[in-house]
């Protein structure tokens, strides 16, 4: 072994010792001081109703008792096409990470050259004069190679880059399960809506027929010659008044069934059969029973701002190690001749070995500002996170105390449309009998209608309360893989070299 060559083993036996020291700051996860129960949590739950509620969050929808539903949640699972495209954000995240992760290795590339050169003859090419004809303007030039290069990270700018790079990765992770919770959301929540107006519309048909009974009544009375005209067209105006608000309602069924049919990935229109048949209202789950640290392990958004912080911490690295030296192994084989036989000589070797190594000295205040930047951002995830655990609590603590003042609500409403339709059945019994007006009977049915409807309302918001306070524990993403999605281009189908060099 020469000289050179022990030189530039001893060198690189250096870089190798050295290549642990990784500078910037460790990253330390955000702790923050939670509250042993939610405030709006009136009883507290024992270990065994926690352990339940944790292993229902995962398919929360099952809870309201629905088949039909948790078939419309497979197949938005399955087809929804946000899901895919947050999946395939994720490959690419994981594709941008292994070219950080690249930098580890040599880069080796072959070369090859084939052609002819030719340069002025009026240059001074000393012992010929310029412009003699002893000048040789041209020659044939072949050439073939190996270039290589390999940086030794030193400092650890390539581990903190291949570090940031994991954490946007695991973001991405995050932002496909904040993408599932929100479909789950939504359909869950568009499927409620349905049932209700679906049992609004059966509400209005029952009025209408209501409506046209009375009306019958009032024609039948004034050919008795007990009522009047005027009575007549009270009637007719309600029985009227009563089909228009029912259009309204089909209109509202059609739109909602398109909604959920763009949800699970298909065209409009391809579910309503199958929706269009009329069911009762899901049931209200029991109140789930769970602790304050649930939310922040199962919450994406702030599982997210916790890697984003993590990210923006590796960044700082990356800027710090701009100030240190920089050790790079740069390495060529290139011979060339301008004849075929004599590439393979001695005497047409070139080849290149050698240590680099560069210190920055003055770059005008650059890198300090950079480091200063990372250090900002950083601070800032940190404050986002805090921020979005903040935002988190209080959207349970919301939906919670909706849950509880709507049950209330509810059973109210319900007995008042109870009394409403009971005190319309009185007022048209005595309304046939001529023991009070036709005003009475107007008013009466026109509250039990209000009553019906606002009940029909007040279900909807208890179970929307439902979903609000299982999408706001961060629940329905654990039992769904990460991406089930694929590169719609395979290795198998490219070229031979893709093939060949895929790692």
């Amino acid at each position: 072994m020469t000289m050179k060559m022990r030189r530039a083993s001893l060198v690189l036996s250096a870089g190798v010792i050295l290549a642990g020291c990784t500078v910037g700051p460790r990253y330390h996860p955000d702790q923050m001081k939670l509250p042993a129960r939610f405030t709006e949590d009136a009883h507290p739950a024992t270990e065994a109703e926690i352990a339940r509620t944790t292993t229902e969050l995962k398919d929360w929808w099952h809870r309201f008792g629905d088949a039909e539903l948790d078939r419309l949640v497979d197949r938005a699972v399955a087809g929804n096409y946000d899901l895919q495209v947050a999946g395939q954000r994720i490959l690419a995240e994981r594709a941008l990470r292994d070219v950080q992760a690249s930098a580890w290795y040599p880069q080796i590339d072959a070369n090859t050259m084939n052609g002819d050169d030719r340069h002025s003859i009026n240059i001074d090419n000393w012992p010929v004069r310029p412009g003699s004809p002893l000048n040789r303007p041209g020659a044939s030039y072949l050439s073939y190679g190996v270039s290589a290069s390999w940086q030794i990270d030193v400092f650890g700018r390539i581990r903190r880059s291949v570090e940031a790079q994991e954490r946007a990765v695991e973001e991405t992770i995050e932002d496909r399960r904040a993408v599932l919770m929100t479909m789950l959301s939504a359909l869950v929540s568009d499927y409620m809506v349905l049932r209700d107006t679906q049992m609004r519309l059966e509400i209005s048909n029952r009025n209408i027929k209501v409506a046209q009974e009375s009306y019958d009544l009032t024609q039948r009375l004034y050919l008795e010659g007990v009522g009047n005209t005027l009575q007549i067209a009270q009637a007719k105006a309600e029985m009227e008044s009563q089909q228009a608000a029912r259009e309204p309602l089909k209109t509202h069924i059609a739109q909602i069934t398109h909604a959920i049919d763009v949800l699970m990935g298909q065209m409009p229109g391809t579910t309503e059969t199958e929706l269009k048949i009329s069911r009762p209202l899901p049931k209200v789950p029991d109140f789930p029973a769970t602790l304050p640290s649930i939310v922040l392990a199962n919450r994406p958004d702030i599982r997210r701002a916790e890697r984003a912080y993590a990210e923006a911490t590796a960044r700082i690295g990356v800027a710090v190690a701009q100030l240190y030296p920089n050790f790079s192994i740069p390495l060529s084989f290139n011979p060339n001749a301008s004849a075929m036989y004599q590439l393979f000589e001695a005497g047409a070797l070139s080849w290149q070995f050698m240590m680099l190594a560069s210190l920055p000295l003055m770059h005008g205040g650059k890198l300090t500002a950079q480091i200063k930047a990372a250090r900002a951002v950083a601070e800032a995830s940190r404050l986002t996170y805090r921020q979005t655990v903040l935002n988190a609590f209080k959207e349970v603590e919301d939906a919670m105390a909706a849950w509880r003042d709507d049950t209330t609500h509810t059973e109210l409403l319900h007995r008042g449309s109870e009394d409403s339709r009971l005190a319309s059945d009185r007022a048209r019994r005595l309304y046939s009998a001529g023991l009070v007006g036709f005003l009475e009977v107007l008013t009466t049915e026109r509250t039990a209608l209000a009553a019906e409807n606002a009940e029909a309302v007040a279900r909807l918001e208890r179970l929307q309360d439902a979903v609000n306070l299982y999408t706001a524990m961060g629940s329905g993403w654990q039992g769904v893989a990460v991406t089930a999605t694929t590169l719609p281009v395979s290795l198998e189908q490219q070229g031979v070299l893709a093939r060949a060099f895929k790692e």
